[in-house]
């Protein structure tokens, strides 16, 4: 009922009950386990004051409580008091019992036989006794039952909350995070909702306490003078403790919740991080691969201010994408200063895109300063081509029939000083130092083009100064009189018609200077009109094609010529020279027994092109022009040889370097006249290939739509394939650390520089190395029958300029090799696996372009071996 001993000790009545022997043991147990499990630890230690009322009973109810206590009690006792029975007999009887039966007991406890309830206020206070016992402690049974109940269920449900909690946080604790923005959005969701939904569970269990707490509080809240009992106000602290230890509960599930949460936004920031890092990388990747394809300096200002114009539009068009980096690697950065857990997987992703930024800008700044140059470069060729045009123009216009007198050769005069005073303005500057100046956009057709310009300028001054010292001997009133001489328009510019008299009386220089103006103004016609000879436009660009093809190969054969006498006088004049005795002694060492490294095949390059076989061949095609593709395509296999004095180059150039300025070469260039040394005229066959390319560009240029079109574009192409078969085995022979032959591999179909990535799978255990953050540089020669990956390296060779040189990493059969065409994401990416995907290797290419041409080569090497295996 909640009365207390005067020492404290907790009083547990047991009132007088008919059928209390009838209670089970078991159900006894389980009552009186309960009712002593009630009070504080601090109340039970003291021990428990048992009241037995049988003063109704006899004492075999006496007996039986008494029994059943001392077997069954499992909390400490105190005292034991029993209203003993109030019929005389039976308190007799009990009085005999107790003092017979006391042992059997077992209490160590005293039993105190009460007659009457005045006799047990003797020993606890009225006020801890109900009223049944004569006290005045309130006590409802039912009120008692409410209050333990909602008691034992609300510490159930801090249990409960506290568990939910526990496995909540555990759970949070084991979740891995995912690794996209879609799926993190929904865990963070997920687990909000969760941790709402914990958090109005623990709401509802303060108010359950709370309002239990006010319940048993009830009494004192409606009467002041009334008090809780000693039970009550246990039931007081429980309930306070309770609340305290769902209080303690929440805070530190707050505390865990506020970390966790923090993690899941930082990954949720994370993911759109990355997200948004892996937009504005492929971005800017396009954007650089778009920079990259600006390679062409322009073959004119026309088509450089184009190509400025393009390039403003790209910067432009790169601004956006630009601040768009620039303000994610700021936030970046802004996420690493807010003490984000992944600083080591944004910082590098921060450091990347101002790389890109910086490299994109730097790259711009670049590509302007060499349009700039460009430009600069092709106004002043453009300077130089109208001077020579004026030039040509002004010769051509002063007729030779008016100069004869000494009037018209003076006036003649003044109009060429005037003209030539204007020189300075518009020739280019000295040739040595226009190309150091725009050494970094000479490209050969370019260089070629301002050879071209350079020769003119040089023709037109030739032309001037034989023009002049002709008008001066005029001029001095010569007693001869000078003869026109009609020009010839076959004639060759620098060599004299052989069909050509010359009439009694003529001036010789007269005549060349004509001819050569009469020659270079046809050249000019559709630029420059004649007045005197009007024509329609169809006619005047029939003219001009026909004359540019005349010049073209013209210019051919000429060259070829000075090519055959070069060659010539380099085999007998150097290579013949070494096998002479009495130059033996001015040979070094190092060059004896080495003529075939140092020339090469240069003998047989000359046998080819010699009078009786190609020039030969080329001179029949000047009075028939269609036969010129025809010629390249009849000698395709021949022209082979030049591939390998290429592969030669470089051992005799090392030889060169060694024994180049020895007094034997310095004899034998001095024998031969030579203002070059022997080294540029070792490079000439080199040059002389290309000079092939671009004469036969020039004719596709003037032949476009017309018949024969189609055999000069296989002749470019024939000729294009033999350079870049060429300049393939260049490439081939700085192979080095591959222990085969490489000459075993068979034809070496491509090669060229690409990013790799690998992804192999061995056994059980993947080794990515996709995830590296840069790709691997590899330089790729692909063979018929094997795939080479090398590493392209770059070295100074005795202070001359770098040469390149391809270290070998791996190689791959193409027996065993499948392809993958597309990657997803970048449409410059391939792959190439090997062994049913164990090895893996992810190719990207520097245009799509090139990715296609490897591509269609690797099929065909497939192919050709599935064919072969069927």
């Amino acid at each position: 009922a909640g009365g207390r001993g005067k020492d404290g000790a907790p009083i547990i009545t047991f009132p007088e009950f008919a059928g209390f022997s009838d209670i089970p043991d078991e159900d006894f147990l389980n009552v009186v386990t309960y009712l002593t499990s009630i009070p504080s630890l601090e109340a039970a230690s003291i021990g428990f004051i048992i009241i037995i009322d049988r003063r109704r009973d006899k004492w075999s109810a006496v007996k039986a409580s008494l029994t059943r206590i001392a077997g069954a009690f499992p909390g400490n006792l105190q005292l034991v008091f029993v209203l003993r029975p109030s019929r005389f007999i039976q308190r007799t009887i009990a009085d005999i019992g107790i003092k017979l039966y006391r042992d059997d007991f077992k209490m160590k406890v005293p039993i105190i036989m009460l007659n009457s309830v005045s006799d047990l206020h003797g020993y606890i206070d009225k006020c801890q006794l109900t009223r049944e016992l004569g006290g005045t402690l309130e006590y409802g049974h039912s009120q008692w039952i409410h209050h333990r109940t909602a008691i034992e269920n609300f510490a159930m449900t801090v249990k409960t909350t506290a568990q939910m909690l526990q496995t909540f946080g555990t759970d949070l604790a084991e979740t891995e995070l995912p690794n996209d923005v879609q799926c993190t959005e929904e865990l963070l969701s997920a687990h909000t909702d969760h941790h709402s939904k914990l958090k109005d569970e623990l709401k509802l269990a303060v108010k359950q306490g709370a309002t239990l707490l006010t319940c048993i509080r009830e009494p004192v809240t409606r009467s002041a003078n009334s008090k809780l009992s000693p039970d009550e106000l246990e039931n007081v602290a429980t309930v306070e403790r309770l609340l305290a230890q769902l209080d303690e509960t929440e805070k530190a599930f707050d505390q865990f919740w506020t970390k966790h949460h923090l993690k899941l936004e930082q990954c949720l920031q994370l993911r759109h991080f990355e997200h948004d890092f892996r937009e504005v990388k492929l971005t800017l990747d396009n954007l650089m691969e778009a920079q990259a394809g600006f390679s062409d300096v322009g073959d004119s200002v026309t088509r450089v201010e184009h190509l400025l114009r393009e390039q403003k539009q790209l910067e432009e068009k790169g601004q956006e994408p630009l601040e768009k980096a620039q303000a994610l690697a700021l936030h970046g950065e802004q996420l690493i200063q807010n003490n984000h857990y992944a600083v080591d997987s944004i910082r590098p992703k921060c450091v990347e895109l101002r790389r890109i930024c910086d490299d994109f800008t730097n790259e711009t700044q670049k590509k302007y300063d060499i349009l700039g140059k460009s430009l600069e470069l092709h106004k002043q060729l453009d300077k130089a081509s109208q001077w020579c045009e004026a030039g040509i123009y002004l010769l051509a216009s002063q007729a030779v029939d008016k100069c004869q007198s000494q009037e018209g050769a003076e006036t003649a005069l003044v109009e060429i000083e005037k003209f030539l005073a204007t020189a300075k303005e518009h020739q280019l500057s000295n040739p040595k130092e226009f190309y150091n100046q725009f050494d970094m956009i000479l490209t050969p057709e370019i260089k070629a083009n301002a050879q071209r310009i350079l020769q003119k300028l040089e023709d037109v001054q030739e032309m001037f100064d034989k023009r002049q010292v002709s008008l001066k001997k005029l001029a001095a009133k010569q007693t001869r009189p000078v003869q026109p001489v009609a020009p010839h328009p076959e004639s060759s510019p620098k060599r004299a018609s052989p069909k050509t008299t010359r009439p009694a009386g003529v001036d010789h220089t007269a005549l060349h200077c004509v001819l050569k103006v009469s020659y270079y103004h046809s050249l000019l016609s559709n630029h420059v009109a004649s007045p005197r000879h009007p024509a329609s436009k169809e006619a005047g660009e029939a003219l001009h094609i026909s004359s540019l093809f005349s010049h073209i190969i013209n210019e051919l054969i000429e060259t070829e010529r000075v090519y055959v006498e070069e060659l010539q006088s380099i085999i007998e004049g150097y290579a013949s020279e070494m096998d002479n005795p009495n130059l033996l002694h001015l040979i070094p060492s190092t060059l004896q027994n080495k003529k075939e490294i140092l020339f090469g095949n240069l003998p047989e390059i000359y046998e080819f092109h010699n009078r009786q076989i190609f020039l030969k061949e080329l001179e029949n095609c000047i009075e028939n022009p269609e036969l010129l593709a025809r010629c390249f395509l009849k000698r395709k296999e021949d022209l082979q040889i030049y591939e390998k004095y290429c592969q030669n180059k470089p051992r005799s150039e090392a030889l060169w370097r060694q024994c180049g300025d020895s007094i034997f070469f310095q004899e034998c260039q001095r024998k031969l006249d030579h203002k070059l040394s022997l080294d540029a005229y070792l490079l000439k066959p080199v040059q002389r290939i290309t000079k092939y390319q671009l004469l036969l560009k020039e004719m596709l240029k003037c032949s476009k739509n017309s018949e024969g079109t189609a055999e000069l574009e296989e002749a470019l192409a024939t000729v294009l394939d033999i350079i870049k078969s060429v300049n393939d085995s260049m490439h081939q022979i700085a192979i080095t650390g591959y222990e085969g032959d490489v000459s075993e591999l068979g034809k070496l179909l491509m090669q060229g520089s690409f990013n790799v990535w690998t992804d192999h799978k061995k056994g059980h255990n993947k080794v990515k190395d996709l995830a590296r953050f840069k790709p691997m540089q590899r330089h790729l020669f692909l063979y018929t029958k094997m795939l080479l990956f090398c590493k392209k390296r770059e070295e100074n060779t005795d202070g001359h300029e770098k040469t390149a040189s391809y270290s070998f990493k791996n190689s791959l059969k193409m027996s065993t090799v499948g392809i993958t065409e597309n990657v997803k994401g970048d449409n410059k990416k391939f792959e190439i696996w090997y062994n049913g995907r164990e090895e893996v290797y992810i190719i990207q290419a520097s245009s799509v372009e090139l990715k296609n041409t490897w591509i269609s080569e690797i099929r065909k090497v497939l192919t050709g071996q599935l064919e072969a295996c069927r």
